[in-house]
């Protein structure tokens, strides 16, 4: 990868974690990252069940097998970059909140979507 560390992933409670990230969902990242032009700051990647319990994330999260991020973006400029970067890369299921994107591309769900959280 260009723009990230594997350890950026790693869930709080389990140290080199990160190596449980999908490389495809990976590569698609990087890209994205390349063509958005402005850092992504991994709030969350790979989740335990148990901090994925901690956070509340939902039991079927595609965080829980490495499939999807959320980047932190505070501003309404950072979350076009990102989106717009994202979609480009070729992400079709992506969240939208006050203080970060969610992206994944969970095999699982194929459905594309884009959603908020506020």
């Amino acid at each position: 990868m260009r723009y990230f560390d594997i350890s950026e992933f790693d869930s709080p409670d389990e140290p080199g974690s990160g190596q449980y990230m999908d490389d495809e969902f990976l590569e698609m990242l990087d890209n994205a990252r390349h063509m958005a032009g402005i850092p992504f700051i991994i709030n969350s990647g790979y989740r335990t069940k148990a901090h994925n319990r901690e956070v509340g994330g939902k039991s079927n999260s595609a965080h829980l097998d490495g499939f999807a991020a959320d980047i932190r973006a505070t501003t309404s400029r950072e979350r076009m970059w990102i989106v717009a970067s994202l979609l480009e890369a070729g992400f079709n299921r992506i969240g939208i909140g006050k203080t970060f994107i969610h992206v994944d591309n969970d095999p699982h769900k194929p459905e594309e979507c884009l959603w908020h959280y506020y």
